[in-house]
């Protein structure tokens, strides 16, 4: 499998083992100390009512979050934020109850009780089994809370350095948004098994927006950049290429034409193309709707559904990057499990509780918003992997088509795999090669479909820059995206122009 870094300092994006404190004694400070609580309090509270309960467990967690934000010159905006709390969570068959609290306190974990009791009480027994206690999760970030550790003048000047840059580029810039974040996490959970997981989660963000006018003429173009590194992140070089790929799209848009409209090949590019692999195959392949016969990939495990040399991994364990974990909300370490191999499909995406209902086994994606919802199957960094061909190879096998190398919105029926998609950056292919740039190109299609289609597999692989988020269900987590350029032999492009 690939194994890519976006962070430069390879210390702070998977620190050496004997360089961090426990993750689990670390969280346990910082989480439950300043209430008079230990871990102990956690587990007595849960063997108190597990009797005729299936599963339970007690998540705690606290984040510090930060942003600034830049607009018209100058910084606008500043953001300080502290949360935390208990999640408690009984199960017994296919039901579940669930309580939490934003206060961290004997009374509050004291609402277990009521979950327990609901969960006994309602619906059918249906028993999932033991659960094996994992292996310790080996932690894969440092603990300095890189919120508080870096002054605001350093994250302040960042932005500054961003509008300086931009508007020297280019005379049309009328304005420039910048915004620069981070988010501190640390989180403890307390399983019914015995075992308990902690991890500590640091996170940064940029976005970068620049609106050029050019005769009244407005267009904007975006860029990003992130993961679970520090700041140090944010060097010149990944400033600088942040604000290039924002003017890059906006001037783009500036030069562009009407897009073709009508059924033809179409190149996807790497990196950030991967969104549409996120959305109209990865969700597919998470167990809650397989095992609820939802998806359209239920009961396909062993089938070719794709092409011979597309193979599908979701991996949480990648060193630095958005989607990636030590362990998962569940306490299961993060791990790489691969879904689709040269086109059969091996697997789906896994918590603790859907994998014993499925007698499958977790996998490593139970995630949650935050202490307040309940896990369930979630993806972390979900890619396609590497091919034979080289980029400029793919191109030059299209006669007339479109190359797609960036998506704004879209939207998804899990149900069936059908997509439509925006594309923010496009361009005709005639001929073999990249012709002009086009607006207003949708792609539509249906995942499940086109990935049979799948007839090129580049050879340049590479993750999204780091500003992926992933919405289910009303709860929204950090994640990857990647792919290498990829050729669809057959998609529909809705556009204004004829082909």
């Amino acid at each position: 499998m690939t194994q890519v870094s976006l962070c430069d300092n390879p210390p702070m994006a998977e620190a050496a083992a004997d360089t961090i404190p426990s993750a689990v004694a670390a969280a346990e400070e910082a989480l439950l100390a300043p209430a008079g609580l230990r871990i102990g309090a956690l587990q007595k509270r849960l063997n108190a009512h597990l009797s005729g309960l299936d599963w339970a467990d007690i998540f705690v967690q606290g984040v510090v979050s930060e942003d600034w934000r830049l607009d018209e010159g100058g910084i606008k905006t500043g953001h300080f934020s502290q949360s935390g709390g208990f999640g408690l969570r009984a199960v017994r068959g296919e039901t579940t109850a669930f309580a939490s609290s934003d206060i961290i306190s004997e009374r509050a974990l004291d609402a277990f009780a009521d979950a327990a009791r609901i969960a006994k009480t309602r619906g059918e027994t249906l028993r999932v089994g033991k659960i094996e206690t994992p292996a310790a999760a080996p932690p894969r970030f440092a603990a300095e809370d890189i919120v508080r550790a870096v002054p605001e003048a350093a994250k302040t000047g960042i932005l500054r350095r961003i509008d300086e840059l931009a508007r020297k580029a280019d005379a049309r810039v009328e304005n420039v948004i910048a915004t620069i974040g981070a988010d501190y996490e640390a989180m403890l959970i307390t399983r019914a098994d015995g075992a308990t997981a902690g991890d500590i989660r640091p996170m940064t963000q940029l976005r970068v927006t620049v609106v050029l006018n050019e005769n009244g003429r407005r267009e904007t173009g975006n860029g990003a950049a992130g993961g679970r590194c520090g700041f140090e992140l944010f060097d010149e070089a990944t400033i600088a290429a942040t604000v290039e790929k924002a003017l890059a799209e906006a001037q783009g848009k500036l030069e562009a034409v009407e897009a073709p409209a009508g059924i033809m090949p179409v190149v996807l590019g790497n990196g950030w193309a991967g969104i549409i692999l996120h959305e109209a195959v990865g969700h597919g392949l998470e167990g809650d709707f397989n095992r609820k016969k939802v998806s359209a990939f239920s009961g396909r495990v062993g089938e070719q559904v794709a092409a011979r040399g597309v193979t599908v991994v979701d991996a949480g364990d990648i060193p630095g990057r958005r989607g990636s974990l030590s362990c998962d909300d569940e306490g299961t370490p993060a791990q790489a499990t691969t879904l689709i191999e040269d086109g059969v499909l091996t697997g789906y995406m896994q918590d603790i509780v859907n994998a014993k209902l499925m007698r499958a086994k977790p996998t490593g994606n139970g995630r949650r918003e935050s202490h307040s919802c309940p896990p369930m199957p979630r993806m972390t960094n979900t890619f396609m992997q590497a091919g034979k061909y080289a980029a400029e190879e793919i191109i030059a096998s299209v006669a007339d088509g479109l190359y797609a190398a960036d998506f704004g919105g879209g939207q998804v029926d899990i149900t069936n795999g059908n997509f439509v998609f925006s594309c923010s950056k496009a361009r005709r292919i005639k001929n073999g090669k990249l012709a002009e740039t086009v607006k207003g190109a949708t792609i539509i299609g249906n995942g499940p479909a086109i990935m049979p289609k799948v007839s090129m597999v580049g050879a340049d692989f590479a993750l999204d820059p780091g500003s992926g988020m992933c919405g289910k269900n009303g709860q929204w987590v950090p994640v990857g995206v990647g792919q290498p350029t990829i050729k669809v032999e057959e998609l529909t492009v809705g556009g204004a122009a004829e082909k």
